[in-house]
C-alpha cells in the first residue's frame, strides 16, 4: 500500500462545504475566504477565487465555467437566500435567483437549476433570466437533500421518510415510501435507473428502481444507529458506497435491473463476480452475507443475520484533531452551512474500482481507496493515498 504523507500542516483557510461534479472528475470547495476547484485524481488545485468573504455552497456544472455559489460562514460574500451562478470565465455573476429563506443546496445540469430550501424545492430552467418551472413542498430538509439526474429529480416528500421523484420531461410526480423516519441521504445512479436512500436511523440503505419506484434491494450498513454522511453509486451502477460518522466507508453490490442494457464495464465486473463466486440474482456471494456464516441460513432468527452487508470496508478520516483548539472550532456549528457543520465523507467514484472521499473543515482531507482482488479470492478496499487539499 502506497500511502502518501500529508503535504501541508499549516492551518490555512477553512472549507465550509465540498461537493463533486456530475462525473466526479472535479470537486468544488466553499471557503471562508472564497471558493476553489480541484481536479479529483490527482488531487490538484485548478481554480481559486479569493473574495475575502465566505461561500457556504459551491456547486459545479460538470467541467464548465459555471459554479452555483451561496454565501456562508461568519462573513458571507452573498446573501444566504440568493443563488449566484458564477461565470468563472468572465469572473462575474451571470444569474441571480432570490428566495425568502436560506438556500440549503443547489444542483445544476445543462438545462436545470434545482434549489433546496428548508421546506421546499424549486426547479428552474437554466436560462438568463432563469424561468421557474415548478415548486414542491417538502418535509423539513435541513441539509438540503436533493439529487438531479438526466431524466428525474428526487428530494424529500411532504411526509418524513418519503421521497418525491419528478420526471423532468412531463413533470409527473411519484411518491416513494422509503423509510419510517426522516431521510438523511439519497443518491441517483449515473444512468438514472437507481435511487438509493438512507434515513436518520442509518442502519439500512434502500434501493429503488426509478422506472416503477419498486424497491429492488435493501442493504445493511450495521446494527447500531449512525449518521449517514453520503451515498454514491459507481459509474456502471453495479456498486454502492456509503460513509457515516462511524468513520467507515462501506462498499455493497447492487442488484441488476436491466442486464441487457449494461455496459461493457458491467460485463467485466460480472465476470469478476463470477470468478469470485457470485449468486444468480446479481449479489456477490461474499457480501450476501457471509458476515454471519451459517447463522444467516437458520430460519426464524432476527433478520440482521440474513441481511445483505457490505463486502468490503475501510476507515476514513472524519473530524479534525479534537486535541487542538483549531479542531474544536472546526467541529462547532457554523452559521450559513446546511446542517450547521462542514460536510464529511463526501464520496466520488473516479471509476468502477476507485473511490475518493473528501471532507470539509479546517482539516480538509482528500482520500483515495482502491477495490482490489485479494489472495483469499475476495475483494478488498485499500486506502491508496491521502492529503490535506487546502495545503496544495
Amino acid at each position: 500500500m502506497n500511502t502518501r504523507p500529508a503535504i501541508d500542516e499549516s492551518a490555512g483557510p477553512v472549507s465550509l462545504s465540498v461537493a463533486f461534479n456530475q462525473d466526479s472528475s472535479c470537486f468544488s470547495v466553499g471557503l471562508d475566504t472564497g471558493f476553489c476547484v480541484f481536479n479529483s485524481e490527482p488531487c490538484k488545485l485548478q481554480v481559486s477565487r479569493d473574495f475575502n468573504a465566505g461561500i457556504g455552497i459551491a456547486a459545479m456544472l460538470g467541467r464548465s465555467n459555471f459554479v452555483a455559489l451561496v454565501g456562508g460562514g461568519r462573513q458571507p460574500k452573498f446573501p444566504q437566500n440568493k443563488v449566484m451562478i458564477w461565470d468563472n470565465a468572465k469572473q462575474n455573476v451571470a444569474i441571480t435567483i432570490e428566495f425568502r429563506s436560506p438556500v440549503h443546496r443547489v444542483c445544476l445540469s445543462k438545462t436545470r437549476i434545482v434549489v433546496a430550501l428548508q421546506n421546499s424545492v424549486h426547479l428552474y430552467a437554466f436560462s438568463s433570466p432563469p424561468e421557474r418551472i415548478s415548486v414542491f413542498e417538502t418535509a423539513d430538509n435541513p441539509t438540503g437533500l436533493c439529487c438531479l439526474g438526466s431524466k428525474v429529480v428526487a428530494f424529500p416528500g411532504r411526509t418524513p421518510g418519503q421521497v418525491q421523484m419528478v420526471a423532468l420531461d412531463k413533470g409527473n410526480v411519484s411518491i416513494i415510501p422509503a423509510h419510517g423516519t426522516p431521510l438523511r441521504a439519497m443518491e441517483l445512479s449515473p444512468d438514472g435507473e437507481i435511487l438509493a436512500t438512507a434515513s436518520e436511523t442509518g442502519t439500512l440503505i434502500r434501493v429503488f428502481s426509478t422506472s416503477n419506484c419498486a424497491r429492488i434491494g435493501e442493504l445493511r450498513r450495521g446494527v447500531d444507529p449512525a449518521i449517514i454522511y453520503a451515498i454514491a453509486i459507481s459509474p456502471n451502477s453495479a456498486l454502492l458506497a456509503v460513509t457515516s460518522d462511524k468513520s467507515t466507508l462501506h462498499i455493497f453490490d447492487l442488484p441488476s435491473i436491466t442486464a441487457p442494457s449494461r455496459t461493457g464495464s458491467m460485463t467485466s465486473l460480472r465476470q469478476h463476480r463470477n470468478s469470485n463466486g457470485s449468486s444468480a440474482n446479481g449479489f456477490a456471494e461474499e457480501g450476501n452475507n457471509q458476515k454471519w456464516g451459517i447463522l444467516g441460513k437458520i430460519p426464524l432468527l432476527p433478520r440482521v443475520f440474513s441481511d445483505i452487508y457490505s463486502f468490503a470496508s475501510a476507515h476514513f478520516e472524519t473530524d479534525d484533531d479534537p486535541k487542538t483548539d483549531l479542531g474544536k472550532r472546526a467541529t462547532m456549528p457554523i452559521p450559513g452551512i446546511p446542517g450547521g457543520k462542514p460536510r464529511k465523507g463526501v464520496i466520488g467514484w473516479k471509476d468502477d474500482y476507485t473511490i475518493l472521499v473528501v471532507g470539509a473543515g479546517r482539516d480538509g482531507r482528500w482520500e483515495k481507496f482502491l477495490l482490489l482482488d485479494g489472495d483469499d479470492g475476495k475483494r478488498h478496499l485499500v486506502r491508496n493515498g491521502w492529503k490535506r487539499y487546502l495545503g496544495s
